[in-house]
């Protein structure tokens, strides 16, 4: 419901209208001042925001200036004007004001048929002549007594283009008209004018004015699946120039095909872009009302034009056509019939009713002159009309010649004429008759597309025959595509989800599409037909397409076009399950990858080596004989582990090498119990290959689809084409993996995952899908660029939106359940690649590699401090053999860690003293004291460190005072001996 507030702006503007109307009049020239002139008022109504509007009302105040000028006479016709603006209630309400108000005696208007029929039916109450140029049929003249129509009606040009259409033979055409009365009236009248000469109209296609571009190109593209190829446009010049810039995209105006305008179109082809006309209205063929050159009319254009520039400066220039010409001729016929009915009763007008509560409508004056005016009107003829023999009979204008021309360039050019009596004819004498000479042909025309070869009108497109689709019979995966035919009537039938998907694709299509299936065999041999051989039948055009289990390659679609996927897409394997791991005996042994337990081992030795070297001359627990030693490196390093070592260390090299070690077995056995745990008690279907490179590596045989493209993928990847096993049931996928490569199967099913997805689903719980997945475009329908279906047809995007329309809804859904089952009935399938659960040493090499480098570093400075100490050794002249075992002789040797060669007597009391002393002011420190052993000395050397600083592990948790042994006089007793000494 509107706004109150529009209601009350709608009645202020219709009352300032009111009250400045009566000064929007025109001072008409030659007009003197004289009082006794008898003033006639005639309302024009007219849609002054369109360009034919423009154009009348120029000519009409030229007609009155005209004949005001030519003819002395004591009658004046006063105009008033009002613009409907382009609206029905407009039209009405400005004629209300004009015969209730301003008492005109006639009107001319308004232009719009639906704008007209109201305005008519206000005439006949008040008896006042309506003369308007509206062309709609069906505003009869014979049932409204007072309506004068002022222009050719429309249906008056049908014979005239059916005349055309018999000219050259064409038996069908299709009829593209606007969605509103002045494009639905012409429509009987063109039908039976067709009918009289045998030909049909095969579709009648109707354009909304407020149609999107989209939605006339979609349209077209159905025009362009029929078999007819003659289009008969009747539209307005602006939607016209949609149409046409659409056809010529469509490719609709090239060679085959004829376009007929009708006489609107044609007399304001002015009206239309002159890009549009240059570029998509070549070899148009219009009909009009033809238009005798005369000096009259060449002197009343140049005025004319004058006038238009002086009215409407800022619009660009609009030709004068037969629509302003037919204004000129009725205004001067209206004047006329004014002047033959005379002065004496002119002026009056009956009286209205006087009753009170009256509508504007009932208080309407009758006119009593109104009935002598459209008496003298109803049959008159204008002997020097401009726009040529202006006959009016019985209130209906009379049919002139109609000129036809054709499209060239940026204008039109004249290829012949038409007349009731005569028919076509290509020259036209000047009092209106034809030539008897041999004139019954069109000049010469140049049709769409430069053609000068006359389009037969008709063509086989997709809805004229039935469109021959190939379909593969495989004898395996019923699901996606099945080919049966009948025994009796050889009929062809195919089902599946492929063939369902399809059917309703062609169901959703806007147009019909009939079609027949040819069976394709794909069998399972290496030099028999495959898909691709399917696809070369579309080449060579014994299919127009193909359904089925088709993939989008890249290399097909250089031939082919397909539409867009309906289904998903990807190229995996399928693999066994293996057995349950939790009953196996050696389970604890999978958490880690064979190649990380050995390096685990071997960093173990390594670690256990270090600490040896470093710790083997200065801590007596690293020494003793040779067994002792080696099983000392293998029991060391193995017992961090669980941190059970207890050995003591004491050089500062050491203790750095431990601490970084300690930390990579931290995280070694937390990872190891991790997953251990989650292998135990997680239950979890492994694959027995994780990845498609071990079928390499292990020889394995690989399964296929017969006649599938991934046998060329399998090529690509590298595998062995003698290890190729190919299949077409599920059944033969599931009997092939049970039996493995070593009894005749094969290690995995390389396919699609439709198919992939479709098998999991049947057996879920033996079979599981690794990766990766390589990538493809899904199933789609295949369709030939063939000069049948050039490309940009509407067949691909229109199967393609088709499918969206199909994947997106509810049917989908529908018959996926149909074919393939409920998925979530079984465990849910990952399409990527399952990696395994074992820990790998890609995860671990960082630490190794921070552990090694930390052992390395302290096992070369080692061994530069060592050689430097004994650098006598070394500068020795013996050889290389004395050398290294010098060398090792000394290493063997256990280093003299007392420092009684270097500290003098007073340094030894001082610090025995101190810490005596510190004894006894503070007992409770010694029990914080490192166990100190009489046999360990201390030595400044870089590979050991101060007796008190020694090192021992303890097993986590140990309280500190636990590992000191001994009475407090044993403690003190290395403290007595220093005193001693």
């Amino acid at each position: 419901m509107k706004n109150p507030r529009y209601h009350y702006l709608f009645f202020f503007i219709q009352l300032v209208s009111i009250i400045s109307f009566p000064h929007y009049t025109r001072q008409i020239r030659g007009e003197d001042n004289n009082t006794s002139a008898v003033k006639v008022d005639v309302g024009l109504i007219l849609d002054l925001e369109t360009d034919v509007g423009k154009v009348m009302n120029i000519s009409i105040f030229l007609a009155l200036e005209d004949y005001h000028a030519a003819n002395r006479s004591a009658i004046r016709i006063v105009p008033h004007l009002r613009d409907s603006k382009k609206d029905d209630v407009e039209a009405a309400s400005a004629a209300i004001y004009l015969l209730k108000d301003v008492h005109v005696q006639a009107i001319f208007g308004p232009q719009m048929s639906t704008q007209t029929d109201f305005v008519i039916d206000l005439g006949n109450r008040v008896k006042v002549p309506i003369i308007s140029p509206a062309t709609s049929p069906s505003l009869s003249v014979k049932e409204n007594p007072f309506f004068i129509r002022g222009a050719l009606p429309s249906s008056s040009q049908t014979k005239a283009i059916s005349a055309i259409v018999k000219n050259y033979n064409w038996r069908e055409v299709v009829i593209i008209y606007e969605d509103s009365p002045y494009g639905t009236g012409i429509v009987p009248h063109l039908t039976d004018a067709l009918l009289e000469f045998s030909t049909l109209v095969s579709y009648r296609s109707v354009i909304s004015p407020s149609a999107k571009d989209d939605q006339i190109l979609r349209e077209l593209y159905k025009l362009n699946t029929m078999q007819t190829r003659v289009f008969i446009v009747h539209l307005q010049p602006f939607l016209a120039s949609r149409i046409f810039l659409k056809a010529k995209e469509a490719g609709m105006m090239s060679r085959g095909y004829a376009w007929i305008i009708t006489d609107v179109l044609t007399s304001l082809l002015d009206l239309v872009n002159p890009s549009v006309i240059e570029s998509s209205m070549q070899g148009v063929l219009g009909v009009k009302p033809y238009v005798p050159r005369s000096n009259e009319l060449d002197n009343f254009a140049k005025r004319w034009r004058k006038r238009f520039r002086q009215e409407y400066p800022d619009m660009d220039q609009v030709e004068l056509n037969v629509y302003g010409l037919w204004a000129y001729d009725s205004i001067t016929s209206l004047a006329e019939a004014v002047e033959k009915v005379g002065t004496t009763a002119i002026p009056k007008l009956r009286k209205p009713d006087t009753r009170e509560n009256l509508t504007d409508i009932d208080a309407l004056r009758t006119s009593e002159v109104g009935s002598l005016l459209i008496d003298s009107m109803q049959n008159t003829q204008l002997k020097t009309g401009l726009s040529g023999d202006f006959r009016i009979v019985d209130g209906e204008l009379q049919p002139s010649p109609y000129q036809i021309v054709n499209i060239i360039g940026k204008g039109e050019r004249s290829v012949g004429f038409w007349t009731e009596k005569d028919g076509i004819s290509y020259k036209l004498k000047m009092n209106g008759k034809t030539t008897k000479s041999n004139n019954k042909q069109l000049g010469g025309i140049i049709w769409p597309g430069e053609s000068t070869i006359v389009p037969r009108g008709w063509d086989i497109p997709t809805s004229g025959k039935k469109l021959r689709v190939g379909v593969p019979v495989k004898g395996g995966l019923e699901q996606f595509i099945k080919v049966e035919r009948d025994s009796k009537t050889q009929a062809v039938t195919a089902t599946g989800f492929c063939a369902d998907v399809f059917k309703e694709v062609i169901q959703s299509l806007p147009y019909a599409v009939p079609y027949e299936f040819i069976p394709f065999p794909i069998p399972d041999s290496i030099n028999l037909p495959d898909y691709d051989d399917l696809l070369d039948k579309i080449t060579s055009k014994e299919y127009d397409a193909v359904v089925g289990d088709v993939t989008i390659l890249a290399s097909r679609a250089e031939y082919v076009d397909f539409t867009l996927p309906f289904s998903e897409s990807g190229i995996s394997a399928v693999v066994p399950v293996r057995d349950d791991d939790r009953k196996n005996a050696w389970i604890f042994l999978k958490p880690l990858k064979a190649e990380l337990w050995i390096t685990t081992g071997a960093f173990f030795i390594f670690i256990g080596f270090v600490v040896w070297v470093l710790e083997h001359r200065v801590n007596k627990e690293f020494r003793g004989p040779k067994r002792k030693q080696v099983g000392m490196i293998f029991w060391f390093s193995f017992s961090t582990l669980v941190f059970a070592h207890r050995e003591r260390v004491t050089s500062n090299l050491t203790r750095f090498v431990l601490i970084v070690w300690v930390f990579v077995v931290l995280v070694l056995t937390s990872s190891y119990t991790a997953s251990l745990t989650s292998m135990l008690t997680v239950q979890q279907l492994q694959p027995t290959i994780t990845d498609l490179n071990d079928l390499i590596k292990n020889g394995e045989y690989v399964g296929y689809q017969e006649g599938s493209f991934v046998k060329d993928v399998l090529k690509r990847m590298k595998f062995d084409s003698s290890k190729f096993r190919s299949y077409s049931t599920l059944e033969e996928y599931n009997d092939a993996l049970s039996r493995r490569s070593k009894n005749g199967g094969v290690g995995a099913i390389v396919d699609e995952l439709p198919y992939l997805r479709l098998f999991l689903n049947k057996y879920c719980r033996k079979y599981i899908m690794v990766g990766p997945t390589y990538k493809t475009a899904g199933f789609g329908f295949v369709r030939f660029r063939t000069p049948a279906f050039p490309k940009g047809s509407p067949l691909v995007p229109d199967f393609s939106r088709a499918v969206l329309k199909v994947v997106e809804g509810e049917f989908m859904n529908n018959i996926i359940q149909k074919w393939f089952g409920n998925e979530t009935d079984c465990p849910e399938q990952d399409g990527m690649a399952i990696a395994s659960d074992s820990l790998t040493l890609d995860s671990f090499k960082g630490l190794f590699l921070i552990a090694g480098v930390s052992a390395g570093s302290a096992l070369l400075l080692f061994f530069f401090s060592f050689l430097y100490q004994n650098r006598e050794i070394l500068a020795t002249h013996d050889s290389i053999g004395k050398k290294l075992s010098a060398i090792a002789k000394v290493f063997d040797e256990e280093r003299d860690n007392c420092n009684s060669k270097s500290q003098k007597p007073e340094a030894n009391e001082s610090q025995a003293a101190t810490l005596f002393s510190a004894s006894e002011a503070s007992p409770e420190i010694l029990p914080d004291l490192p166990l100190q052993s009489p046999e360990i000395r201390t030595s400044d050397g870089v590979e050991a460190s101060p007796a008190a600083e020694g090192f021992s592990t303890t097993e986590p948790g140990t309280p500190v005072h636990a590992t000191i042994t001994g009475t407090t006089e044993e403690r003190l007793n290395p403290v007595q001996e220093i005193i001693q000494r």
